[in-house]
């Protein structure tokens, strides 16, 4: 019989839906084709007549180009006023030829424009060329005798008269084509409809039938489950289903739900009877009866042997206790022991064994009419508390089937119970005749444990006694115990206000800060301004206090940064950014950097470049260099005459000292700056390092300073993993060498530096004196009168910048400055006015926002960031997202100088960003950038 096709119910929705969508995909097709058609002619509506009329009014306005170039040459002799005509002359005829390329399937059309044509070529030949001829030979007489007849003025009307014609006709034409596109819309939507309607009929008609081919199925089922519902716990119906679909394999399912269940009640039946039976049983060997003899009716088993765990001299025995059909007490070997044989292994290993492949030499099992050879064998362990404590193996005629093992698993899990039980009954009986034997001796010992009671009893007491000096040692260590937590907490309470007092000390430098560079910015910016004298209206005395008063600004904003970087050290909030540095570019950063001050000074200045110095070391490159530049400050400023030289290698193999070698580092540098300088005490070697401390009272009066310097570097070189030492002598010059590993892998072991700094610090300051006072007495040597030369092969001339760029990129152009200081507003209006640049002004964001809505656009904006109602942050922000500016210049003012500063001002929207107090070279530059770009 043929295999009857599946056709199951996601078959159904399937062909059913997929029907409905070839309908849809049809009538898709069909009304793209509609539409395609609609839109290629409304397209050519839109391209070709905009085209006709867009070209018929280039025509027009080139003629009146001409007109008005004419006339105007004419009346004034100018020449510029033919540039127009002679530019309409030479293009009216190009877009005359388009559009009538464009009309190559209207005739008359294109007669009309010929006749156009041929009336602007007239008007040329008779108005226009022979008037510009006549005013170029200043013919004036007759030019007024052809304006009196004025023919051009016809030709005018005529083809102003032709160019309104030839518009109604392309009008009219446009009309036509939209009337006709409305028609086919109006077709195409009720074909729409049309097509919607067939495809809901056809939807609606196999949803029925669907529907009916499985709602009937199910009914049929449902009727089923209710028959053999009402048959009161008889499972044997099952459900039968004609359709080859799910509601089939829900009836299969079903009937193996049922199967399954009537199995279960038959295990559970089993199970409680055989529960039951062990009830009243006192010995182990009635038990073991029992027991074969009602598994064996339950699973149909023909032979069975039942072994007891018994301990003895060789180990644990297992020892036969009862056996079902034996025949001559044979059945099955009287013992065995853990792991020997097949009943051995299955209590070695905790494990039920089922063979129904049975060897030919296994024991047979008899009748009365022969001896038949099992077909399946089945030994199963008994467990207590996870201990093998019986062994049950079965044999059968034919094999045991999965619920049968199952049922003798499930009865077996509380049978180990059971079975100790007994063995703890039977053991309970013993101990009790023994118990009663040695009560008599116990009587008879009772008396001489009275005795050694009295002397437990003295020992209690002595045992008490101690117990008590025990507890008060107890209690004076609970008392310390308390002490020492109330320290903890004191402890952790100062650390908190230590924690509080260093954060306010954070806020109170960013503050003052603040305060400070503002009104610094206005004395920066007006006595630069003031310096330069541009209107040369201040004496040169007035010119030098200016001068002074700029220079002790600089002063003072360098004091503030050093006590900003100071503190962010102190604190630990200075971020350490490793990352490669270029040191084959360090020796021109330095001639760059200090050799105008070599000038200046008369010193001459020497860079000493290793070979084996790597191009690329990783360090933080900005610490680095400020380190480099302080030292090197410190130099020239101490330094009268002679030379300031810098020695840059590698810190050789054999100079590197153990704990060196323990710091994960590519290689060590050794930067030296050495100087014929004034020189510092041994004594005072050590107290330079500190914060606002110099070698004396003299060095402060004659040179300046505020000792932050060496104490910054200092701290720097730490946070770098290296450190500063320095070797001098009063009189001849000193030496600051800085050592500093470069790290690859971003990470300083500050442990393993200070262990290293303190190991090679002795012999490194040794070995630093003799190079120094070798290379000061070089030096001096070399800086006699006789020796001219100087190691910079090289001086680096400033740029002056280019004020006439400067002019010509601020020419006019718009800027916006926003700031609360009126100081800082007159300063900056003052010097960027000079500049030529219209200036407004606004005093926080809200009035920046209104200025920029209610005025014209600005070239460039100036933000303060602290301001108050609305700061610059918010502002920039709005600029960006609600007034859409992203393509303005904002440039970010602020004297607050904090870490991140930078960042948050880029985050909030700003351009570039530059602290207070402001550099006006530095601004002008800043700007020009952002102007130009």
């Amino acid at each position: 019989m043929e295999k009857k096709m599946r056709f199951g119910i996601k078959s159904k929705i399937i062909i059913g839906y997929l029907i409905v969508i070839v309908c849809l995909f049809i009538a898709f097709i069909v009304l793209n084709s509609q539409i395609s058609s609609l839109q290629k002619e409304r397209n050519f509506i839109i391209d070709h007549d905009i085209e006709v009329h867009d070209l018929t009014n280039r025509i027009e306005k080139h003629l009146l180009d001409m007109e008005t170039g004419q006339r105007g040459y004419i009346i004034t002799g100018e020449a510029s006023y033919l540039e127009p005509y002679n530019s309409a002359a030479s293009s009216w005829e190009k877009d005359y030829n388009a559009l009538y390329q464009l009309l190559n399937n209207n005739p008359n059309q294109q007669e009309k424009l010929e006749k156009i044509k041929g009336s602007i070529q007239d008007w040329i030949e008779a108005a226009g060329e022979p008037t510009i001829a006549l005013k170029k030979e200043n013919n004036t007489k007759e030019l007024q005798q052809f304006f009196e007849k004025d023919p051009g003025r016809q030709y005018m009307d005529d083809i102003r008269s032709q160019f309104t014609s030839f518009r109604n006709v392309e009008k009219k034409s446009t009309e036509t084509r939209a009337t006709e596109l409305d028609e086919k819309n109006q077709k195409i939507k009720i074909g729409l409809y049309g097509l919607l309607l067939f495809v809901t009929l056809i939807s609606l008609a196999i949803a029925i039938v669907l529907s009916n081919s499985i709602v009937n199925t199910i009914k049929e089922v449902t009727q089923t489950i209710k028959r053999i519902t009402a048959s009161k716990g008889e499972l044997k119906g099952r459900i039968k289903v004609r359709s080859n679909d799910e509601i089939k394999d829900l009836g299969i399912a079903t009937n193996a739900l049922l199967e399954n269940i009537e199995e279960r009640n038959w295990l559970q039946t089993n199970i409680a009877h055989a529960v039951t039976m062990y009830q009243g049983i006192a010995s182990v060997d009635k038990l073991a009866e029992k027991f074969l003899f009602t598994v064996s009716e339950m699973t149909g088993a023909s032979f069975g042997a039942f072994y007891v765990r018994e301990e003895n001299d060789k180990g644990d025995l297992f020892v036969k206790q009862a056996a079902f059909a034996d025949r001559k007490g044979d059945a099955g070997r009287e013992s065995f022991l853990i792991g020997q044989g097949l009943i051995g292994q299955a209590a070695l290993e905790k494990r039920t064994l089922v063979i129904n492949d049975v060897p030919d030499t296994y024991q047979l099992i008899a009748s009365g009419l022969g001896d038949v050879k099992p077909k399946s064998i089945f030994i199963v362990p008994v467990l207590f508390e996870d201990e093998v404590i019986a062994v049950i193996e079965l044999a059968s005629l034919h094999e045991f089937t999965v619920l049968e093992q199952e049922l003798i698993s499930q009865v077996i899990e509380t049978f180990g119970l059971t079975i100790n039980g007994v063995i703890r009954r039977m053991e309970i009986a013993r101990l009790l005749k023994e118990s009663q034997a040695m009560t008599e001796e116990l009587q008879a010992q009772s008396e001489e444990l009275q005795t050694q009671s009295e002397e437990l009893q003295m020992q209690s007491e002595e045992l008490r006694m101690i117990n008590e000096q025990l507890e008060e040692r107890t209690k004076d260590a609970e008392e310390k115990s308390f002490e020492l937590e109330a320290a903890k907490e004191d402890l952790e309470e100062k650390a908190h206000q230590l924690e509080l007092n260093s954060q306010y000390k954070s806020e109170f430098l960013a503050n003052m800060s603040h305060e400070l560079r503002t009104p610094l910015n206005s004395i920066l910016i007006l006595s630069e301004m003031l310096e330069e004298n541009a209107a040369k209206t201040l004496s040169e005395d007035e010119e030098e206090y200016a001068r002074i008063i700029h220079s002790s600004g600089k002063d003072l904003l360098a004091l503030i940064n050093d006590i900003l970087d100071l503190s962010k050290v102190e604190s630990g909030k200075l971020d350490v950014l490793l990352a490669e540095m270029n040191m084959s570019e360090l020796p021109d950063q330095i001639e760059r950097n200090f050799s105008h001050v070599a000038e200046q000074k008369e010193v001459k200045l020497k860079i000493n470049k290793a070979q084996d110095v790597p191009d690329i070391i990783h360090t933080d490159e900005k610490r680095f260099q400020q380190i480099v530049k302080n030292l090197l400050s410190n130099a020239f400023k101490f330094t009268e005459s002679g030379s300031v030289t810098v020695s840059i290698q590698q810190v050789a193999d054999h100079r590197l000292t153990t704990a060196m070698r323990t710091v994960d580092t590519d290689c060590w540098l050794e930067i030296a700056v050495a100087d014929t300088g004034i020189g510092i005490p041994k004594e005072k070697h050590q107290l330079i390092f500190e914060a606002f401390q110099q070698a004396d009272g003299a060095t402060v009066r004659k040179y300046g300073g505020t000792g932050l310097g060496l104490s910054i570097c200092s701290e720097f070189a730490k946070l770098l993993g290296g450190w500063i030492s320095l070797s001098s002598e009063v009189g001849k010059g000193s030496t600051f060498t800085l050592y500093l590993p470069s790290l690859s892998n971003g990470l300083v072991d500050y442990e393993k530096v200070n262990f290293a700094y303190e190991e090679v610090a002795v012999s490194v300051e040794e070995a630093v004196e003799e190079a120094v006072e070798e290379a000061v007495e070089e030096a001096v040597e070399e800086a006699k009168p006789e020796a001219e030369i100087t190691e910079v092969d090289h001086p680096v001339q400033p740029v002056e910048p280019s004020l006439q760029d400067d002019e010509n990129v601020f020419q006019d152009k718009r800027v916006l400055i926003v700031d609360d200081d009126q100081r800082n507003i007159f300063a900056l209006k003052t010097a960027l006015a000079k500049q030529g640049m219209t200036i407004m002004t606004a005093h926080n964001g809200i009035e920046c926002l209104e200025m920029m809505k209610n005025s014209e656009p600005f070239d460039l904006i100036l933000m303060d960031i602290m301001m108050p109602q609305m700061d610059g942050y918010e502002a920039m922000q709005k600029i960006r997202g609600e007034l859409k500016l992203v393509d303005l210049p904002i440039i970010a003012l602020t004297a607050k100088a904090m870490k991140n500063d930078r960042e948050k001002c880029l985050e909030a929207g700003a351009s570039d960003y530059i602290s207070k107090p402001l550099d006006l070279n530095q601004l002008f530059s800043v700007m020009r950038v952002w102007l130009v770009n």
